[in-house]
């Protein structure tokens, strides 16, 4: 069966080359109106025109210019910032402090020191504006709870979300902007203006029913421990677990679990149809099981919080509920389709979201790849058919997400089989318990020995968990990958299984490409970084760290950086995986150096230099007391760079020195790592 002669396939692959496209070049809304009618306009014509002969063809690719030109305006439509009324077209608001207007709309995970929330905006200045933003609030005496729906009021400025400071570093400005959130802003407990009533939406009750269930489980003694274990697993609420346990579930390569999907959704499913056995299968029994089914799933997905995970499997098991309900043979092909175009018709910035690629990546490789490697063995023992099963399902999800793990985690756990053959079975008990567990506790609190079953499992769950994860040797870290290796890589797989589901010349030769293809990409990186120089000053907090990098060695350069130190630091290690290199040597920092014909004067507190030196480049650390403006007069430094390690006031009156001077002016706090290529 050749997938690709689905036509809705066809249109999805048009639909999101148009998002994609939209995404990366900047579209007027005027634009992708007309040309979504020009694109109409052809399909028209060409259906009416063009002959019997040549219609299928021609007519086919009208309908992909069309799916094309809908993708570009869904996502022009579905972006936040092309609306007037949005915030962030109002330059004045992150100019100076503003009296703003929001309702709580999500609970982050918090940290020690501060508590996070999403809210939408709904005036600034009294003057109607909207929008979504992150509000941070410190943790102290003064702190009141805030909750979903809560209205408050506060004078402050908003601030940017600001781009990565430091090479290879994760890009939170552009996950917040995939979010539609394009400011955030942190506020004081006693800055805050509580409004009386609550906005109760359907967001306030979702998080309401939720906050139900955990005091009930609390009232009823569950453990503190396991607690937040039970709610992301059941109503994917990650918001309190520790990060302790959530390291060991990276480790262990069951990360998944933690995130409800199609594994939570299906027992939850099973459990569903199991209650509903009694109800007859006439055509208005069939009728009220489907409606509760699909009434059941919409409501879980509205307590979990509608993460994309969470919709892609509600989606997709509510279209296989429909096609049961027709008594129709359900196409899985179809149905991951027809998800998927749905969900983006919707959320199409659901398409760059790093949980929606991992799971429809794993769904398409268990679907197309698990039965062929389940026929290799056909054990006649049910057990052994069972733990079978588990092992192709999690072989084929591992594979199918390997290129996007390493591309975004640059880690791959080497155990993950074993956690699955140890977990699963446990956890399909857990969720059928979970289920009983939560639907009583959202009416009332539960006795001891109905929430203990639940409370074992998890804590076994979680011992194997960390048993597992306990094999750091297994566990592969700082893994380099590029967005074009991870893409020749799904090129190898897909013409790897090709190639294996049936030999022919075609395949094999699609297969060698493919290894060829990978070949030219893993040469490409080494020789645009094996033949490279780089000088970095990195954006440090409180110390002076350097890399000098000559092909793939790495010296790091810094003012008391002990050697354990440099392996857990991530901003070096980020480096070193981004550009395949690995820190070969550490040096103490001197005040001059040498890279590429440039001479870098360091002025640390010492405050020691050499007057009436030619000096390309002008390093200041760790709040030299200086008179800069007499260093430029006697050194003529071409540039200024001052990094983290100084005082903020200080870095201020040597930017203005520089200005008055002509000189340019580099603060790694403000503008990020400062480098030298050759």
């Amino acid at each position: 069966m050749n997938v690709l002669q689905f036509p809705l396939i066809k249109i999805t692959i048009g639909f999101i080359i148009g998002i994609i496209s939209a995404y990366y070049i900047s579209t007027s809304a005027n634009f992708a109106f007309v040309f979504i009618l020009i694109a109409f306009a052809i399909v028209l014509l060409v259906y009416k025109f063009t002959t019997t002969t040549k219609k299928n063809l021609v007519f086919e690719t009208s309908i992909l210019l069309l799916s094309f030109a809908v993708g570009i305006g869904i996502l022009v439509t579905h972006t936040d910032s092309n609306r007037k009324n949005n915030y962030s077209n109002h330059p004045t608001v992150y100019e100076k402090a503003n009296w703003i207007e929001v309702v709580v709309r999500e609970k982050l995970k918090s940290s020690p020191q501060n508590n996070r929330y999403i809210a939408y905006v709904q005036k600034i200045n009294n003057q109607s504006l909207e929008g979504k933003i992150l509000i941070t609030i410190p943790k102290t005496n003064k702190t009141k709870k805030v909750v979903v729906g809560h209205r408050l009021r506060f004078k402050t400025k908003l601030i940017n979300t600001e781009k990565p400071k430091n090479p290879n570093q994760f890009d939170y400005s552009a996950y917040l902007k995939n979010k539609q959130i394009f400011a955030q802003v942190y506020i004081e407990p006693e800055d805050i203006l509580y409004r009386k009533t609550l906005l109760k939406d359907i967001w306030y009750y979702s998080a309401t029913l939720r906050n139900t269930i955990v005091t009930h489980l609390e009232q009823s003694g569950f453990d503190k421990k396991a607690l937040p274990v039970a709610m992301a697993l059941l109503l994917g609420q990650q918001q309190d677990i520790d990060p302790n346990i959530t390291k060991d579930y990276q480790y262990a390569g069951a990360v998944h679990i933690l995130s409800v999907s199609g594994l939570h959704i299906g027992f939850i499913v099973l459990f569903i149809n199991f209650l509903m056995r009694p109800i007859p299968n006439t055509q208005k029994g069939r009728f009220l099981k489907l409606s509760i089914s699909l009434l059941s799933l919409a409501l879980f997905g509205i307590l979990a919080g509608l993460a994309p995970s969470v919709v892609r499997s509600i989606t997709m098991f509510s279209f296989v509920a429909l096609g049961h309900y027709w008594r129709r043979s359900t196409n899985i092909y179809h149905t991951l389709v027809v998800s998927i175009f749905l969900i983006l018709l919707f959320q199409p910035y659901f398409l760059f979201d790093v949980g929606f690629q991992l799971s429809y990546a794993a769904l398409f490789f268990i679907v197309w790849l698990q039965p062929m490697l389940a026929n290799y063995w056909t054990p006649k023992n049910k057990i052994l058919q069972f733990f079978w099963d588990i092992i192709t399902v999690s072989f084929a999800a591992q594979l199918g997400t390997l290129p996007l793990s390493v591309y975004y985690f640059h880690q791959f756990p080497g155990l993950f089989f074993v956690t699955n053959l140890l977990v699963l079975p446990l956890l399909s008990v857990i969720m059928l318990l979970g289920v009983i567990v939560m639907t009583i506790a959202s009416f009332s609190a539960l006795p001891i020995w109905c929430i203990k079953p639940l409370e074992w499992g998890i804590s076994v769950m979680n011992s194997i968990i960390h048993w597992v994860a306990s094999f750091e040797s297994f566990i592969f870290t700082n893994i380099p990958s590029t967005f074009n290796l991870m893409l020749a890589s799904y090129f190898f797989l897909i013409a790897m299984v090709l190639w294996w589901k049936k030999n022919s010349f075609t395949r094999i030769t699609f297969f060698l490409s493919s290894i060829i293809i990978f070949q030219l990409v893993l040469i490409k990186n080494k020789l645009e970084f094996g033949n490279s120089k780089e000088w970095v000053v990195l954006n440090a907090s409180k110390k002076t760290i350097i890399c000098q990098r000559i092909g793939n060695e790495i010296e790091v350069i810094s003012n008391g950086l002990q050697s354990e130190e440099t392996q857990k630091n991530m901003t070096l290690q980020n480096y070193a995986t981004g550009t395949f290199s690995t820190i070969t040597k550490q040096s103490i920092l001197k005040n001059v150096a040498y890279f590429n014909g440039n001479r870098i004067l360091i002025l640390d507190s010492s405050s020691v230099y050499f007057p009436n030196k030619a000096t390309d480049i002008l390093l200041l650390t760790a709040s030299p007391k200086v008179n800069l403006e007499r260093i430029i007069k006697t050194n003529k430094p071409k540039m200024v760079v001052a990094d983290a390690s100084n005082y903020k006031s200080l870095v201020t009156l040597w930017e203005q020195t520089c200005n008055q001077q002509n000189i340019p002016f580099h603060s790694t706090r403000e503008k990020g790592y400062f480098y030298i290529k050759e």
